[in-house]
């Protein structure tokens, strides 16, 4: 009796979703699951097996996998004895799997949400909690084949969405081999790497500083480094440059960056994606357990239909996929090594630049809206237009009516636009078994603004519905 007495008190906390999230609702979600649903599709294609691992992860199993981006792990309170936190991407809980289950072999997908506590910039794509698709080959295979395929399916995901890329690629030997080159230590090799990766965000000039000032490098080892950081181009003008410098050359570790990158552009070129990639010797990733292959994607797509791709895509949202070659990840949970490579596409960050561009035909619509003419004495004909959405629902067709007895033509009117067709029922028409089908397309051929379509006979309904869908 007492809680029925209570009173309701409205509350103080502000309404508002926590920083750097947000809510998914309508048009937005749908253009999500549309870039979700195609690159499953492509993961498919290519022989891919889906995995769902939980959202939250002992803090052992994470800890010491991300380098200087630790801190940005979301931990949580203890329970019950056990110490986890959020997982901060899927390729750590993928090698966990691995370990666990001793599987040798698999092309592995998964999709779902990661947290970061990063700064976040909502309009840029960049999340606190955000998807993350990624496609990953784990197993031992002969050198790049499985790097090179990666690759293809990074291209056939953009392809399908539409967008135009660049995949920017480096070798961790190649880059490991030119600081041991250039003079760098192996205990400052990762605090260099980790400066260097700021060369898409920084001049070099303020990288410099960070690696003199803040990492403790000389002035001199810091001026080598930057001869061949700096440097970037196609394929073949990057490998005859390695190639060309001696001191390289004479390096093991670059050596064996440059054989793997031979194979790899003989893949690329059967694969027919060669020319979407550049060697870029700048690109390091920030993660830690990289062995072998790295790239990064970069959006080239116009923003919109009307203008035209910035200089640097890069500044508008930073990389939309990344990934590369983790060999010795999984060996960390298990005696048994595997060998994996993988890519993680930004789903908020691809996203982004699809919605700026305003792709209409990426974000799907109902395909028909029924609408009711009707005076103030008739009815709303809504049992005939619960009958017309039955008929289209069986035939495999989305619609909608107003939930109303008697709706109002002007509602329904704007509603019937976000429809690619309109099917109107007028009570005379219906009584002799005729209905009215318009196409959307048509709007814009049409003087006559209040022209309510085609008249039809309700037994070739679906037939002509199917037939302007093209289903």
């Amino acid at each position: 009796m007492a809680a029925k007495d209570a009173k309701i008190t409205r509350s103080s906390v502000q309404l508002k979703t926590p920083k750097g999230t947000r809510d998914w609702f309508s048009s937005d979600l749908l253009l999500r699951d549309h870039i979700l649903q195609t690159a499953s599709n492509i993961f498919k294609r290519h022989g891919g097996t889906p995995l769902d691992t939980p959202a939250f992860e002992l803090k052992a199993i994470l800890a010491e996998k991300y380098g200087e981006d630790a801190r940005l792990m979301y931990d949580l309170a203890d329970q019950g004895g056990e110490l986890c936190s959020l997982r901060f991407d899927l390729t750590v809980p993928f090698a966990r799997w691995l370990a666990m289950n001793n599987v040798s072999q698999i092309k592995r997908y998964q999709i779902a949400k990661v947290y970061r506590r990063d700064q976040p910039a909502i309009a840029r794509g960049r999340l606190r909690e955000f998807y993350q698709c990624d496609f990953d080959v784990a197993g031992l295979y002969d050198a790049m084949i499985a790097d090179a395929e990666v690759l293809r399916v990074v291209v056939d995901v953009f392809e399908a969405l539409e967008m135009e890329i660049t995949i920017k690629v480096n070798h961790r030997r190649i880059l490991d081999g030119l600081f041991e080159v250039a003079g760098v230590s192996d205990e400052k090799i990762r605090a260099v790497s980790s400066a260097v990766d700021k060369l898409d965000k920084m001049a070099w000039d303020d990288v410099r500083k960070e690696m003199v000032d803040e990492k403790g490098i000389s002035g001199e080892v810091v001026d080598r480094v930057g001869e061949y950081v700096r440097r970037r181009g196609d394929m073949s003008e990057m490998m005859q440059f390695l190639k060309s410098e001696p001191e390289l050359c004479g390096n093991e570790s670059v050596k064996a960056g440059i054989k793997d990158m031979d194979l790899l552009v003989s893949y690329l070129e059967v694969y027919d994606v060669v020319d979407k990639v550049s060697f870029d010797l700048s690109l390091a990733r920030g993660l830690d357990y990289y062995t072998g292959l790295i790239f990064e994607v970069i959006n080239q797509s116009p923003i919109s239909n009307s203008v035209p791709a910035p200089a640097s895509s890069e500044s508008q949202v930073g990389s939309i996929a990344a990934g590369g070659r983790y060999d010795n990840l999984v060996g960390m949970y298990t005696k048994n090594a595997i060998p994996c490579v993988g890519i993680s596409f930004g789903v908020d960050r691809i996203f982004t630049i699809l919605n700026a561009r305003r792709v209409e035909k990426m974000v799907p619509k109902v395909d028909a809206y029924i609408i009711a003419l009707s005076g103030k004495d008739v009815n709303g004909l809504l049992l005939e237009r619960m009958i017309v959405a039955r008929e289209l629902w069986n035939a495999g067709i989305s619609a909608e009516f107003a939930a109303k007895v008697k709706p109002r033509q002007d509602k329904q009117s704007k509603d019937s636009k976000k429809s690619r067709l309109s099917i109107t029922l007028a009570p005379d028409e219906w009584a002799d078994g005729l209905i009215r089908l318009k196409d959307s397309r048509d709007d814009d051929k049409l003087q006559d603004k209040k022209d309510q379509g085609q008249l039809i006979s309700r037994e070739n309904l679906i037939e002509e519905v199917k037939r302007l869908l093209n289903i």
